[in-house]
């Protein structure tokens, strides 16, 4: 059975959640884009041999012409070079804006894919098929698009929404572990943020057991924050809980630890800086680090508090010499604190960070 969740955005899209989708993707593309004649698939290359060519052909069993581009997996390659080549090889297959570009797989692909869209001959539609845990639960819903520049993560991007986002749970047999786990630490985040029964969910059941469920209800939540505030201006802000510390993480291991990993270090320390100072109760604390610790994800980071700070205020939320950190307050409600940059080290170090 699908599930259905529309997101009332500017552009207003469907969700579709269900095993058996990745077979009707033509389907679903040809429904959503009915003047499309060409499809442009972005894909990198572990999901291209595991479903590129099942894909394409029910892209083409729809009437559209065809053309990908296929790039090496990972986040070394969410970068303006990987974002030009897929916009000349748009160029070079003469896509028009009445076409479209389909991203087929995880995080990486969904952001880079949608920037190229929003971008080629001034913005295209794009339909989203994300492969991970984490892309159905969280990146592909909401339009944010972006590669990462030398200075941080996500630096260059737009808001660009998808024209449809097409979710099969099946895909999640042929995800490594390690991306599985990777995923598990958004849902803890909404878990965090909004809803303290769905938090014990997660304690008592294992997401493996109620995937569905679990994808469908981190829509829902994600729905009600971009109709609140498409553009992240306030409310949607909340979203990042554990990312600003955690995209620190990623920036100083060189991209080699992964998305969730490092959204999972950065809600621990968070969560012990926000218990030190009161905001927090310690068994709530010990709740969210011992779930995070459940699912197999790393609540320890191995860089000094000085070098985290540092990486800190390149992120996109920090505005002149202040930024904006999502701080829990209980399990199911956290808030958005501003709080002076120079004020960082501290908060890191009650963090536990060196």
């Amino acid at each position: 059975m699908t599930e259905r969740i529309h997101i009332p955005a500017g552009k207003p899209y469907d969700v579709l959640i269900g095993r058996g989708l990745l077979a009707e993707a033509g389907r679903q593309v040809r429904e959503a884009c009915p003047k499309a004649e060409k499809a442009f698939v972005v894909t990198d290359d572990r999901v291209a041999e595991l479903y590129g060519e099942s894909v394409i052909e029910t892209l083409r069993a729809e009437g559209l012409r065809t053309e990908r581009l296929v790039f090496a997996h990972g986040e070394a390659s969410k970068t303006v070079e990987t974002w030009a080549r897929v916009m000349e090889a748009m160029c070079a297959a003469r896509m028009t804006r009445s076409d479209v570009l389909v991203a087929l797989g995880g995080g990486v692909t969904g952001d880079l894919g949608g920037f190229a869209a929003a971008c080629y001959q001034r913005g295209i539609d794009y339909v989203q098929i994300p492969t991970t845990l984490l892309a159905m639960v969280d990146s592909s819903v909401g339009g944010k698009t972006a590669v990462d520049l030398a200075g941080g993560k996500n630096q260059a991007g737009a808001f660009w929404q998808p024209k449809r986002v097409i979710c099969d749970p099946d895909t999640l047999g042929t995800l490594p572990e390690e991306e599985y786990r990777c995923g598990c630490a958004e849902i803890i985040k909404y878990a965090m943020i909004g809803s303290a029964e769905f938090f014990a969910s997660l304690e008592k059941t294992p997401v493996r057991d109620q995937a569905e469920q679990v994808i469908a209800e981190c829509v829902r939540m994600k729905r009600d924050y971009v109709q609140a505030d498409e553009f992240d201006l306030g409310q949607r802000m909340m979203l990042n809980f554990g990312h600003t510390f955690g995209h620190a993480c990623e920036a100083l291991s060189r991209f080699s630890i992964l998305h969730g990993q490092g959204v999972a270090m950065g809600m621990s320390l968070m969560a012990r800086a926000a218990a030190a100072r009161g905001i927090l109760a310690e068994e709530d604390k010990d709740a969210l680090i011992g779930l995070i610790r459940k699912y197999g994800l790393p609540t320890e980071a191995g860089w000094t508090a000085a070098e985290m700070a540092e990486a800190c205020r390149a992120d996109k939320k920090a505005a002149g010499s202040s930024i904006r950190i999502v701080v829990p307050e209980k399990i199911g409600k956290c808030r958005i604190q501003t709080v002076k940059t120079e004020e960082l080290e501290t908060w890191l170090r009650q963090g536990g960070a060196a």
